[in-house]
């Protein structure tokens, strides 16, 4: 008879041969997970709800959201959630919360967040320790899928990790790319400023993740240094030779913003990443701004 623990081993042995992950709506971030995992060997599956994104790696399979089937979920092993959860909660566990419970083979589970939920700190620094508060519902609903991820993944016995995102930036989405088009602003608010992340930053924190699970941990995923708005429009600016555009007062900006780009500038914090510096060993190939946009162009 083989021993139990030598069984285990094997079945884990194995299972690392067959790794495949199901992004559930492959968008910017687990575009470039998908990067990183496919020349080791991934199976990548995304989901997409209306037209499959062009900018897809070639070996990504893409099926529509309502179509995953069981198939899908049978040989999964590592799940990347990203849909938006809404008023009545998340999309995937209301939709396939019980095919996931099902899936024998699923030993990580992802769940992309936001800074958003910590809400407004007046511009205090926050850590994964600081009380969620946040100010529009946009932040309520991710708060509330976190806290339905973690059960989720207590009851089913699979690490979940959150990653609450700063601003994703990258290439194609820059203040370089703002900057370019002409379509950039310095807006001038005393005091204020957001934490941002390059995107294959992003993508190094969850492979590192997938590689040292942690059941229940959360990150934030952000770099070193919050810095105004103005600030990284002016450097964009520098590194194209150009002359930075004069500043806004944020009254005047404000005038002019949609909805959604005034929730943004409502909150203002500073977003520590000490753990997954510390818990994940990453180093940061963009650890603020400068790196950052100097790459881009």
């Amino acid at each position: 008879m083989i021993p139990a623990t030598h069984s285990r081993q094997t079945a884990v042995k194995s299972m690392s041969l067959n790794n495949s992950l199901l992004c559930i709506g492959l968008g910017y971030s687990a575009r470039y997970l998908s990067l990183r995992l496919l020349p080791k060997g991934w199976t990548v599956t995304g989901t997409y709800r209306e037209e499959p994104p062009v900018d897809a790696a070639k070996r990504v399979r893409l099926t529509k959201y309502s179509d995953v089937s069981s198939e899908d979920w049978a040989g999964v092993s590592h799940l990347l959630l990203s849909a938006p959860p809404g008023s009545d909660g998340d999309p995937v566990l209301a939709d396939f919360g019980q095919a996931v419970h099902e899936a024998e083979n699923l030993q990580w589970i992802g769940y992309l967040s936001t800074t958003g939920v910590y809400g407004d700190t007046g511009g205090a620094w926050v850590d994964e320790t600081s009380a969620l508060n946040p100010t529009n519902d946009r932040g309520r609903y991710r708060a509330e899928a976190e806290a339905a991820w973690l059960a989720f993944g207590e009851q089913k016995g699979v690490p979940v990790q959150v990653f609450r995102l700063a601003g994703i930036y990258g290439p194609g989405r820059s203040p370089v790319d703002q900057v370019r088009r002409g379509a950039a602003r310095r807006i001038d608010k005393t005091g204020h400023a957001f934490s941002r992340i390059h995107v294959e930053d992003i993508a190094a924190v969850l492979e590192a993740s997938i590689d040292r699970p942690s059941p229940g941990a959360i990150y934030n995923v952000c770099d070193n240094e919050p810095a105004p708005q103005a600030d990284v429009i002016a450097y964009a600016c520098e590194l194209l030779g150009r002359e930075p555009w004069p500043l806004i007062p944020f009254d005047e900006a404000a005038a002019e913003m949609s909805p959604m780009a005034l929730s943004f500038w409502a909150d203002n914090r500073r977003v520590s990443n000490k753990r997954l510096r510390e818990e994940l060993g990453v180093v940061l190939s963009y650890p603020t701004y400068r790196e950052g946009l100097a790459s881009l162009v």
